[in-house]
């Protein structure tokens, strides 16, 4: 076999991802608990100011509602409290049952928090409250960055909250209801110029169509997809899974590519474009890549999603 997972990773070695991303989150993970919540909250504000966040749907809150209402009962002490455990990853009841969510529910959680500090039914960040010097720094990298990133980097900075769930036996993810796939007379086609592989236009269109058990016949048994930043998800069972925690009602754009023949009758594809997601909808479009290897049979035996430096790698397909 030619390819291995780790020599897959390496197809078109020039593709720029946005390295500020995990290197913003890595500063951020390094401020005081205070700090980070005074951060998000300050960041969703700034953002608030150009990017309107998307209200989280019912099917993405039900699980998160009983904590909610626990924090909610709270006095504003105790409600600080528990969004400085939060952050802390303090081993506490709250703090176990977040590491079992999702990253839609603990975005849904966080997005509510934000509402009712607003409200003034949790406890808001102190009047005449500033950031430390680090926080503000970080801040302000946040401002420099495009809007695709910035919700990227806002959305690692809670996933990462709570117990480690390492850390704790019998661990069960939550998930939310699986978003049933898109009626086929309601689905569209996607147009990639440069590229007519039926495989990587199938990829496209069902993911759009939230077909995950389709999609995942695209892929070969031992098939691998790698998310921004993160190492690959190996075998259809794990990758099946992670489409259905993270890809529902995702919107892709792509928009050019190249495909170029590889060893033993492999082929390498490279795609660019642009996804939006239900969180901030057709306001903001992180601009991304795909580079997928094909098999033989035209299955998937490896993509990896990049978030792009800039909008000008969507043009840079020079390999």
């Amino acid at each position: 076999m030619p390819f291995t997972i780790d020599s897959a990773r390496n197809i078109f070695p020039d593709t720029l991802s946005a390295d500020a991303v995990p290197a913003l989150t890595a500063r951020f993970n390094q401020l005081s608990a205070e700090d980070q919540l005074a951060w998000i909250w300050f960041s969703y504000l700034e953002m608030g100011k150009t990017i309107t966040v998307a209200a989280p749907g019912a099917a993405n809150m039900q699980f998160a509602e009983p904590t909610l209402d626990k924090i909610k009962a709270m006095n504003f002490q105790q409600q600080s409290q528990v969004m400085c455990d939060l952050a802390n990853r303090a081993d506490t009841p709250i703090c176990r049952t977040y590491a079992t969510w999702t990253p839609n529910i603990k975005l849904g959680f966080w997005y509510r928090l934000g509402e009712w500090m607003e409200q003034g039914i949790v406890a808001p960040i102190p009047e005449g409250y500033k950031l430390s010097a680090n926080a503000s720094a970080v801040l302000k990298s946040l401002q420099e960055l495009d809007s695709g990133q910035q919700i990227t980097v806002l959305r690692n900075t809670v996933l990462d909250m709570g117990f480690d769930p390492a850390k704790m036996s019998n661990f069960k993810r939550v998930s939310e209801p699986v978003a049933p796939p898109v009626e086929m007379s309601k689905r569209t086609k996607v147009d990639i110029a440069g590229v007519t592989n039926p495989t990587i236009l199938s990829y496209m269109n069902l993911l759009n169509a939230n077909d995950f058990d389709e999609l995942i016949k695209l892929f070969t048994p031992d098939g691998a997809l790698q998310p921004p930043f993160k190492r690959p998800i190996v075998g259809k069972d794990a990758v099946l899974g992670f489409f259905k925690e993270e890809c529902p009602n995702l919107k892709l754009a792509p928009e050019r590519g190249i495909s170029e023949p590889a060893e033993d009758g492999y082929t390498q594809i490279k795609v660019t474009g642009k996804v939006q997601t239900p969180w901030f909808g057709a306001s903001v479009g992180m601009n991304m890549s795909w580079r997928f290897l094909l098999n033989s049979e035209n299955k998937i035996f490896f993509v990896a999603i990049d978030l792009l430096a800039s909008p000008r790698e969507l043009l840079n397909l020079a390999g």
